[in-house]
């Protein structure tokens, strides 16, 4: 292999569970965080070899964890979702929220915005996914063919030539829905548990999910097939596609697996003790959500301890 993942440093700021970490093309060397200490934080990435980055500003407004956060393409707003039931629209360089959005009568567990940044995607404990524009108004709520339990994740594929939102349910199912009709397109069977993530290939082809089996399944999103599946170790928290390379990455309870696509084979492991840390002895998961900067040269891996691990790309 001619890339390898090597160990940067952390960043410090969050005091509990980083949930999701959000980077954007427009924007490299800024990244966000969401967290379960209810605060979405922002930071300056840097090339300085002893601190991979700096905290600039925390966004609080939150009442309860922070879910998921998600930039948008001109790397100016982001979206927050919370268990407090309300997302929040951000302005990154001022930290104030513009809008705040409220409908789900639950946690709110996933959100996502649309390429063109017209439309917002939520998904909820309530069982519903949600539509909204970007003045806070909820458009539609999908609630035929709906999970039977809690929604985890909500995806708008990238794939301008076919409109669609990719979602993930307790109920073990990935759903595919047809974005201008809002109508089930088709549902992906296989899992064994509770899902807690999906990703989307850049090219909007692929699909991946994994959750409580540790398995990460792979999908032809156009075609409903399952293609095959690739052994977690341990529950899946997280996955994301390279933007660079055909390799997917999951952040699991026990460590981070870098596989390369066209051999299926583990590229990389990355355990606690990559990033100087013992394995945590509670019998909690490690890490908890995974994404790549935009080039796909850096990794980022959140912690349950609070702390994102930063990774580099080096060949």
């Amino acid at each position: 292999m001619s890339d390898s993942v090597t160990f940067r440093g952390v960043l410090e700021g969050h005091l509990d569970w980083v949930t999701s970490i959000a980077t954007s093309f427009e924007n490299p060397n800024t990244i966000v965080t969401g967290s379960r200490d209810k605060s979405v934080m922002v930071w300056e990435l840097s090339d300085d070899a002893e601190v991979p980055g700096m905290a600039k500003r925390r966004l609080t407004g939150h009442n309860g964890p922070v879910s998921d956060v998600v930039i948008s393409s001109d790397g100016q707003f982001c979206m927050s979702a919370s268990w407090d039931t309300t997302l929040r629209l951000w302005d990154i360089g001022t930290g104030n929220t513009v809008r705040k959005f409220t409908g789900h009568t639950k946690d709110v567990f996933a959100v996502a915005f649309s390429a063109d940044n017209r439309q917002i995607v939520s998904g909820s404990r309530d069982r519903t996914i949600k539509l909204w524009n970007t003045l806070a108004e909820c458009k539609y709520t999908i609630t035929e063919d709906m999970h039977s339990d809690w929604v985890s994740t909500v995806r708008f594929s990238p794939s301008a030539k076919t409109p669609l939102i990719v979602s993930t349910g307790w109920d073990k199912l990935v759903k595919v829905w047809n974005l201008t009709s809002c109508k089930l397109k088709t549902n992906l069977a296989g899992h064994q548990g509770p899902i807690y993530d999906v990703a989307i290939s850049p090219d909007g082809s692929l699909c991946a999910s994994g959750g409580k089996d540790a398995t990460a399944m792979l999908w032809d999103v156009n075609d409903g097939k399952h293609l095959y599946s690739l052994d977690g170790g341990s529950t899946i928290n997280g996955l994301v596609f390279s933007p660079k390379n055909y390799w997917l990455v999951a952040a699991c309870d026990n460590g981070i697996k870098v596989w390369d696509l066209e051999t299926k084979a583990v590229l990389e492991e990355i355990t606690p003790q990559t990033a100087g840390k013992e394995p945590r002895k509670d019998g909690l998961p490690f890490f908890s959500s995974v994404n790549w900067t935009s080039d796909g040269t850096g990794l980022f891996a959140g912690g349950t301890d609070g702390k994102v691990y930063v990774f580099e790309l080096s060949a």
